[in-house]
């Protein structure tokens, strides 16, 4: 018989702590639909993406129902320039022509996506992996003519993905639509979370980057932010680059339905356990309006 010392030293009463702290936001979110994004540079890091598919396990073990929405930039790229098909960009988007889509849907809806799955399913969660071709889910226009084969999701069918969530199971969801003809068409992974989010009214939308969130003029997180904050930023010039995008994305989903929108930095350990069971959460909290 082993016996195993009592300690009552800070790192056992810390830990109380955090769980204890934890009891009202699990009873808040108890049921509740997560639509998640992560990145390509949280998916080529073993280590945090082993922490990530724990997490995601976690929140289905007590009952929270998360959809993973995934990109691969990264990836993409390396894909691309080791098959010799040069990359074309107009404002800073990737132009998708032909061979470009086939590389795209080849990476994301295979060998990334499949990762994730693969990391899921190892820390004990049931994963399926689809993208937004599977049975319709995103039906979408093309962007512009100068972009090629991208598209703006027009129409939405998350019937399959309420299903595998009511069964016990995470959905995992490369951003690739089709279009009325058939086509493939490579969406913006943001957008499509926001599209994913909207269409099944869900609680959060988590979006995961590599900065802590939206900032103020002097660096500082700005912790939760109203529509109307946000357009005050975008106007005064603090926004800049990726993040107009993000909150555009945010802002979008809340209009239609979303209850809040978070972003929040993806390279922090457990981000997604610290926005959704703390207190003090872990990045910016969107709201359509000031609480």
């Amino acid at each position: 018989m082993q016996k195993r010392p009592i300690s009552m030293d800070g790192n056992w009463t810390d830990t109380a702590r955090t769980l204890s702290e934890a009891l009202p936001h699990l009873q808040r979110y108890d049921n509740a639909k997560i639509v998640i994004k992560i990145g390509g540079h949280a998916i080529g890091d073993g280590a945090m993406l082993r922490s990530f598919a724990r997490d995601i396990t976690l929140l289905k073990q007590v009952n929270v129902h998360p959809v993973v929405v995934h990109g691969g930039g990264p990836m993409i790229n390396e894909m691309l320039s080791r098959m010799g098909v040069a990359s074309k960009f107009v404002d800073g988007k990737r132009v998708s022509d032909k061979p470009t889509v086939e590389i795209v849907e080849m990476v994301l809806s295979g060998s990334i996506n499949k990762k994730i799955v693969q990391a899921i399913n190892e820390q004990g969660g049931q994963a399926v992996g689809l993208s937004g071709k599977d049975a319709n889910i995103m039906i979408c226009d093309r962007a512009s003519s100068e972009l090629g084969f991208v598209g703006t999701p027009s129409e939405m069918n998350p019937e399959l993905l309420k299903v595998l969530s009511a069964n016990h199971l995470i959905p995992v969801v490369a951003p690739l639509g089709v279009s009325r003809d058939g086509e493939t068409l490579n969406v913006n992974a943001d957008t499509a979370a926001g599209a994913i989010a909207t269409s099944l009214m869900a609680d959060r939308l988590l979006l995961l980057t590599d900065v802590d969130g939206v900032l103020d003029a002097d660096g500082q997180l700005l912790t939760q932010l109203s529509k109307k904050d946000i357009d005050d930023l975008r106007s005064e010039g603090v926004l800049k680059g990726g993040m107009i995008p993000k909150t555009e994305t945010a802002i979008g989903a809340l209009e239609k339905g979303v209850r809040a929108a978070v972003i929040v930095n993806g390279k922090v350990p457990h981000a997604v356990l610290l926005e959704l069971f703390t207190d003090q959460g872990a990045g910016s909290l969107i709201r359509a309006r000031q609480a």
